[in-house]
């Protein structure tokens, strides 16, 4: 038994944890970035704490609040400009998976004199800025992953950069920052926690200590999966989680991610779907495709969902995650080619070639 594990993020997590350990943000510098997107900071209660916490500290702040929605190149690149003008020695990332993505590549571009396009090279001359990562969703995992997942309008595709020094210095992780969310956002979130999870489980690059963190992930979902389909989501549900994102992303720093991530990227470049969603659609198909390889692994996910087949599984995923989107054949084969560009299509359990990722589209967008 061989294998490497390191979490490069200090985490607090639990309720009021962010005031509760305001001499953390403190200690991390005099001049901060805050990173965001133009409403969740505001809307979840995040950015006025921060703001509390930085002025009781006398520490100078800007806002960088032009994060889009899976940030481009030329977004971070304009974060990366607005961090270097402000003389910024720290970036505060709040929001959800996009800004604190963001707040990955802002970091390395305020201190490297780099085009946007070289963050691919995962080599930097100057270490990134700290970050403090503080998430108002629950789902990507980011705050506890060094990977910043960009937009790629050149490849019309994601994706990712990073390396250890890219994980956030800290993070704070507080379910009351995700109360803000609409029900729509905290299903399609959950359910990108659960891609990560599960994903990382049946890597190639899975190790015995990723499949403890994944499995406790799956086992904390499948608890609440009645109260997402019923929209019943309380604050323990959402502290719940909050929970499996965490662990979901600490998955991924070491395993990364497999075909459901690649074949989703498409649907979200093209078509507009967020990119949880764009992830559930495949996980029915995904999971038979690669029983024959990892069979017993994908049992004891059924276990912990308590359901004794592959689509007694997909009915639930498709309760909150309904489909309603059809693919034409050119369509398909596009996706298809993309998906084998990806690098975390070589994590997969089962190799993959392009005619399979077609026949896995198919399933999902052709066939009932």
């Amino acid at each position: 038994m061989q294998f490497g594990f390191k979490i490069g993020t200090k985490v607090l997590f639990g309720k009021g944890c962010l005031i509760q350990n305001k001499e953390l943000v403190a200690k991390c510098g005099k001049r901060a970035l805050i990173v965001t997107g133009k409403n969740s900071a505001k809307a979840s209660g995040a950015l006025s704490h921060v703001e509390e916490i930085l002025k009781e500290y006398n520490i100078d702040y800007s806002i960088y609040d032009r994060v889009e929605n899976n940030p481009s190149l030329e977004n971070v690149a304009e974060g990366g400009k607005a961090a270097r003008e402000f003389k910024a020695d720290f970036i505060i990332g709040i929001g959800g998976g996009s800004p604190l993505d963001a707040s990955k590549a802002i970091a390395v571009l305020a201190v490297n004199d780099i085009e946007p396009l070289d963050l691919y090279k995962n080599v930097f001359e100057n270490k990134p800025l700290p970050i403090v990562a503080i998430p108002t969703t629950a789902g990507t995992g980011s705050e506890v992953t060094p990977y910043s997942i960009l937009t790629r309008d050149d490849i019309k595709t994601k994706m990712s950069f990073g390396n250890e020094d890219t994980f956030p210095k800290l993070a704070f992780i507080d379910a009351t920052y995700t109360e803000s969310m609409p029900y729509e956002t905290a299903v399609d979130t959950a359910v990108d926690a659960l891609s990560h999870a599960m994903e990382g489980y049946l890597s190639k690059r899975s190790t015995p200590v990723s499949d403890v963190l994944a499995l406790e992930a799956m086992k904390v979902f499948s608890e609440c999966t009645n109260a997402i389909i019923d929209n019943n989501i309380d604050f323990n549900i959402r502290e719940k989680l909050l929970y499996v994102s965490m662990l979901g992303g600490m998955v991924i720093s070491h395993t990364g991610t497999t075909i459901i991530h690649g074949l989703g990227y498409s649907l979200t470049y093209f078509k507009g779907i967020p990119h949880g969603r764009a992830n559930g659609y495949f996980m029915q198909e995904y999971l038979k495709f690669n029983y024959e390889a990892v069979g017993e692994k994908i049992n004891k996910i059924l276990e912990l969902f308590k359901v004794s087949s592959i689509d007694e599984f997909g009915d639930i995923i498709e309760k909150m995650v309904k489909k309603d989107l059809s693919l034409s054949s050119e369509e398909i084969k596009n996706y298809a080619a993309l998906t084998m560009k990806q690098r975390s299509t070589s994590y997969n359990a089962r190799q993959v070639n392009e005619k399979d990722l077609v026949e896995i589209l198919e399933k999902t967008f052709l066939m009932k």
